[in-house]
């Protein structure tokens, strides 16, 4: 069991504080006793802790905001919640396009953007960085090569981050598999929903991890959010080809069963799979 540490007047700052996974992460944290600020795109009324209005693809915009938020918190930060992000449709046989460039934008220079406004904060208070990944950082689903790619990248950041500033500020990164959230819209208006190729886990899981990173008496390095998805990190990392297969059998069971038929975007990759078992 991870000993957590009390959180009572640490401060905290989550991006993407409005979503799903960041509402969620700052409520838990404001009801253990932090003191939370959020950055988002499209902060809403019904916030529970204060967010400011912010666009992580903006460069002169985030040294701004996050500075307006540390002075919130008292001038003082002791965590950093890294978990605003995006997905969407991004076929890796197809040339990127805007939907590919908006994700590595926000998921990954985003991320970049805001820890290097927020470094001198974090290093006065030999604070944590918490990077909210995704499984897909280390098992890549077809048809959704951008929101991986960026996911990937922003992992092996978390690992140049550590090794610049780990004398200073903790670094983690936390793996959550699919969650139900608005995230997936505008994959499953392509068509491309991912459901049936990665198993729907409970909110509450990534919560926990994100929290057991960001409180551990010790730096956590990696944090799966379920059992399973520890398991699928190891199978990952350590049986890659093993994965591989295991994503293609997946698929081909999907194209058999028409899940992909009358999605523009995956007709090249239906046509193949079919021709292949003629």
């Amino acid at each position: 069991m991870t000993r957590l540490r009390d959180a009572t007047g640490m401060r905290v700052l989550v991006t993407g504080a409005s979503g799903t996974f960041g509402r969620a992460v700052g409520e838990a944290l404001v009801a253990r006793g932090a003191r939370v600020a959020g950055l988002d795109a499209a902060p809403r009324d019904d916030d529970p802790f204060a967010v400011l209005r912010c666009d992580l693809t903006d460069d002169d915009a985030v040294p701004g905001a996050v500075a307006a938020a540390v002075a919130a918190l008292g001038g003082r930060l002791d965590v950093l919640v890294n978990n605003a992000g995006i997905g969407g449709p991004a076929p890796a046989a197809l040339a990127p396009g805007e939907e590919a460039r908006r994700q590595l934008d926000v998921n990954l220079l985003g991320t970049w953007r805001v820890t290097a406004a927020a470094v001198d904060p974090l290093v006065a208070s030999r604070g944590r960085v918490v990077m909210v990944a995704s499984r897909m950082a280390v098992l890549q689903l077809p048809l959704a090569a951008a929101y991986g790619a960026s996911k990937r990248a922003m992992v092996a950041y978390a690992d140049a981050l550590r090794h610049e500033l780990g004398t200073h500020v903790g670094v983690s990164c936390v793996y959550p598999s699919a969650v139900r959230s608005p995230i997936h819209d505008s994959t499953a208006a392509a068509g491309l929903s991912l459901e049936g190729m990665s198993k729907l886990e409970p909110l509450e899981g990534v919560v926990d991890a994100v929290l057991r990173a960001a409180l551990s008496q010790r730096v956590l390095r990696d944090v799966p959010t379920t059992r399973r998805g520890g398991l699928e990190l190891a199978l990952a990392r350590h049986l890659p080809r093993l994965a591989d297969r295991i994503v293609a059998r997946t698929l081909a069971g999907r194209v058999r069963a028409g899940a992909l038929d009358g999605a523009p975007l995956a007709a090249t990759l239906v046509a193949r799979h079919r021709d292949a078992a003629r």
